[in-house]
């Protein structure tokens, strides 16, 4: 496993295993467990998924000690505030059954996430979270929470695969020391994302398949990846893209795939926010 470090030392995998649409209980807990026996270290759940308990349940029935695990959770917009991200942060510390979080994320820069986010400072600064971070923050955004606040985030979480590259997101990141982490990197199979013409051909040339030649591609380019799956197969083949390393002109080519705009969610349709502010978990 190759690791990436957080601008206050914490190291992190570079490929974490994502639980997002596995709510049920024994669906979620049989995931986590095949992903850990698989070689996964880093698993990325959220109050959103609803498999907070599994995902605690599975890793201490795995036998692996807990410090060796990085879980990473999310709180959700009806806990944005300064007191609501510590009391949400407390559920899911007893969810997980566990005393401390490697890494919380505000899962929407929405609602009242400038006081959520000194709720996670406080919470940070006790030690009940080892690194605090932000999800689906757009360039500007992230860059208004660094220039604000002394403890910058560490993570930005946000969709990033060869379809949409975020290449001005990913330059601010880095400007800023924020490590960037993708979710949805296969475009939850959007556009034929497993039969795209171009990642097979660059697959062929290493005996890998489109979704490994992706996985590859936002490796070198410093993000984690968080695929999600439920076939032991895909977990194994999802973990196997170390033992190559993409050309310049590879690079290049996945480059000319970008369309520069998601077609998963839309946070710029006034309807979408909306619905997302209705969510409650």
């Amino acid at each position: 496993m190759q690791y990436l470090e957080l601008s206050n030392g914490v190291k992190i995998p570079q490929i974490g295993f994502g639980v997002y649409q596995i709510p049920d209980y024994e669906q979620a807990k049989k995931a986590v467990l095949a992903a850990l026996k698989t070689g996964y270290r880093l698993i990325d759940t959220a109050q959103g998924y609803m498999n907070e308990k599994a995902v605690g349940d599975a890793i201490r029935e795995s036998g692996i000690p807990r410090e060796e695990v990085f879980i990473t959770s999310k709180l959700w917009l009806q806990d944005f505030s300064f007191e609501g991200a510590q009391s949400a942060t407390q559920t899911t510390l007893e969810r997980l059954g566990y005393d401390y979080i490697d890494l919380m994320l505000l899962h929407q820069p929405m609602g009242d996430y400038i006081g959520a986010w000194r709720g996670l400072e406080k919470l940070y600064k006790e030690g009940k979270i080892k690194a605090i971070g932000m999800a689906n923050c757009y360039p500007h955004v992230l860059a208004d929470l660094c220039e604000t606040f002394a403890i910058k985030p560490m993570i930005n979480q946000v969709e990033m695969h060869p379809f949409f590259q975020q290449q001005l997101n990913l330059d601010t990141m880095k400007e800023y020391g924020v490590i960037p982490e993708a979710w949805a990197p296969f475009n939850e199979g959007n556009r034929n994302f497993f039969t795209n013409p171009i990642l097979m051909e660059i697959g062929k040339k290493y005996g890998k398949t489109a979704a490994q030649v992706a996985l590859r591609w936002n490796l070198q380019r410093g993000v984690i990846v968080i695929p999600k799956t439920v076939h032991e197969d895909r977990m194994k083949q999802n973990l196997d893209v170390f033992d190559f390393v993409l050309s310049k002109a590879d690079m290049e080519q996945i480059g000319t795939m970008d369309i520069d705009h998601s077609e998963i969610v839309n946070h710029f349709d006034p309807q979408w926010i909306k619905l997302l502010h209705s969510l409650k978990f």
